[in-house]
């Protein structure tokens, strides 16, 4: 209960105004400067990327830059940073979290009270009532005083939510360039695959007028230049079916920056280049922890950690401190009131909590293990897929191709020389289209894992290098 003693006004306004000036204080203590964000990762650190600021309005109404000429790597890398809807969500995320923390460092509010007592009462004398008692009119201010280090607990909380939120971020950022990577490659590739079709048309247009010219002089039967239609109407169809997978792929791209319709006429890169050497799988292990689902893992341990310490703080009471004004009207005097109110922890000390904290705690612990197994055994099957690409890319350059380009162009030539059946001249034919066909295949499929591969490490496969995408 407050304690009342007498006093004159200006001591009571002094008092409530020392309450007052606790909270200021109190709420001026709150504010402390925001913990690191982490630090992107190598893989595409230096390309822009959309950066919400606090309290910004939302993008409701974003005018999308849609490219209309040739598109380079680098540029569909920023255009996606900077318009891609699911990585400005992580943005936001990131941006709402650092809010979180500032809430997390204001006290509570003072609290104020006004009291009327003995309000219509009458004095009893006599065995009946007598004058009324004059009533009593009390103002009170108090503040809740967090007592265990409640506040600067939540607000470390805070934080790390906040640096584990950013992690999640970085790992979205790396997604979408990766996403970007593989999808540039299936442009190039879809390309690259109308371009060799377009050669093979022309090949079998030159091959089935040769075998008309043959026919009219009467080397052939005609039989052949219905065989030579047959292989022409065949790879005219194929040529179509390889133009509306460009576009198809050309779209996908698009939709990595927000547009829902391609307006680039191509993209600029070169396939068919070497690829480098392959570093070896221990190199590319030791460079795993660069990878954000690794990294993360540091702060999420410090943020199970400071979530214990926040359960720990909540079993300490806290006390409220509490000052007024007492005006006595019958008496016509004043009064200071003060008084302190404050828990006890008899029967919650809130040990449930920090136990479910300190489980989370061990729970972490397991699940940094999973994510390091997890994390190796995917490098362990990207960097497979990676050799086996590498090893066909090489074994199809240095053999396959030229062989199967040398022999198609005797055959060809025989042909007109009446040395070969058009029979061979369409099996060497089919054998080219082929071995073309397999070539782009296993180059696509080798810088597709290799974006896989950088994404796992959080990094170029090359140092030196950026994303290994096939570039100009």
């Amino acid at each position: 209960m407050p304690v009342g003693f007498g006093a004159d006004r200006r001591q009571a306004t002094r008092a409530v105004s020392v309450i007052a000036l606790t909270s200021a204080v109190m709420f001026a203590s709150a504010h402390h400067a925001l913990g690191q964000e982490p630090v992107p990762r190598a893989l595409g650190r230096d390309v822009p990327v959309y950066t919400p600021v606090l309290g910004e309005p939302p993008r409701e109404a974003l005018q999308i830059q849609n490219p209309t000429g040739r598109v380079s790597l680098r540029h569909a890398v920023a255009l996606a940073l900077l318009q891609n809807p699911a990585l400005a969500a992580f943005a936001w995320e990131t941006r709402a979290r650092e809010a979180r923390i500032l809430q997390a460092g204001r006290p509570p509010n003072p609290a104020i009270s006004v009291l009327m007592e003995d309000f219509g009462a009458r004095e009893f004398a006599g065995g009946g009532l007598n004058e009324p008692i004059q009533s009593q009119a009390t103002i009170q201010l108090s503040q809740l005083v967090e007592l265990g280090g409640k506040r600067a607990a939540r607000q470390q909380l805070a934080t790390l939510d906040r640096d584990l939120a950013a992690w999640d971020y970085e790992t979205a950022r790396i997604e979408v360039l990766t996403e970007v990577s593989r999808a540039f490659t299936d442009v190039l590739a879809a390309q690259e695959t109308v371009a060799q079709v377009e050669r093979t048309t022309q090949l079998v247009e030159q091959v089935q007028q040769s075998v008309a010219l043959r026919v009219v002089a009467g080397v052939v039967s005609p039989i052949e230049e219905t065989r030579a239609g047959v292989a022409l109407g065949s790879v005219r169809v194929e040529l179509a079916r390889a133009r509306r997978g460009l576009e198809a792929s050309r779209t996908r791209l698009a939709l990595l920056w927000g547009s829902p319709m391609a307006a680039f006429t191509a993209v600029d890169g070169n396939l068919r280049q070497e690829p480098a050497p392959l570093p070896a799988l221990d190199t590319l292990t030791a460079r795993l922890q660069q990878s954000p689902e690794l990294a993360r893992w540091a702060t999420e341990m410090s943020q199970r950690q400071a979530a214990v310490r926040v359960e720990r703080s909540r079993a300490v009471p806290d006390i409220s401190i509490i000052g007024g004004y007492r005006r006595f009207t019958d008496v016509d005097a004043n009064a200071f009131v003060v008084g302190a109110t404050f828990s006890l922890p008899l029967f919650d000390k809130n040990r449930a909590g920090i136990q479910e904290a300190q489980s989370r705690l061990a729970k972490a612990h397991e699940e940094r293990r999973a994510a390091e197994t997890r994390v190796n055994a995917a490098l362990t099957d990207a960097y497979a897929e990676l050799s086996s690409a590498y090893d066909e890319v090489a074994a199809l350059r240095s053999t396959v191709l030229p062989g199967s380009q040398q022999a198609f162009e005797a055959v060809s030539e025989g042909y007109r020389l009446g040395r070969f059946g058009f029979l061979d001249v369409l099996e060497s034919q089919r054998t080219l289209v082929t071995s073309g066909s397999q070539y782009l295949r296993a180059l696509t499929d080798y810088y597709k894992a290799v974006a896989n591969v950088e994404r796992l490490i959080g990094a170029p496969l090359n140092e030196s290098a950026g994303p290994s995408a096939p570039r100009e």
